[in-house]
């Protein structure tokens, strides 16, 4: 049986390329890096948005499930039986089919909740700033901290005549 289990082990191993060779020089060169750029902002957005939804919950079923456990714990007299997590007893009743949808609702909703708000606080931030600067007196110098691209910023020093 160890023999089976060892060479399983290393079978799976080898395909999942834990042995394998890379030349990490020439993965460098390749282009990797991703620039957002060229996207309209709306879209930028929602790519936000979804990252902080993703994000925020795996938190908010925890805090769901902890939620909706102490509340199923009160509403049955506080009977250790239905106790949240950490504090269950041995025999505790485990959700419904029901309540354990309602539960991932209430976590997903909870998600796209935090993900609205921080599209409210970013939108505001972006509209004080454009705000700002739209009040600006003419003539004031604008300092513009993104760095321009290499071929823009320095001439080719093989094309210009001395």
């Amino acid at each position: 049986m160890k023999a089976l289990s060892l060479f399983l082990l290393l079978f799976f191993a080898s395909l999942s390329g834990l042995w394998a060779q890379y030349d990490f020089d020439d993965a460098m060169d390749v282009g990797t890096h991703f620039d957002m750029t060229g996207f309209p902002q709306w879209s930028r957005d929602l790519r936000r948005a979804s990252i902080v939804a993703f994000g925020s919950f795996p938190f908010m079923y925890l805090f769901a499930n902890f939620g909706f456990d102490s509340y199923r714990f009160a509403a049955h007299g506080w009977d250790r039986r239905y106790a949240p997590w950490p504090f269950t007893a041995a025999g505790g009743v485990g959700h419904s089919q029901a309540e354990a949808f309602r539960v991932l609702g209430i976590a997903a909703g909870g998600a796209i909740l935090i993900s609205v708000i921080d599209h409210g606080i970013v939108r505001h931030r972006r509209n004080r700033l454009a705000r700002e600067a739209r009040a600006l007196d003419p003539g004031t110098p604008i300092i513009i901290r993104t760095p321009l691209h290499e071929e823009e910023d320095e001439p080719d020093s093989e094309t210009e005549d001395p």
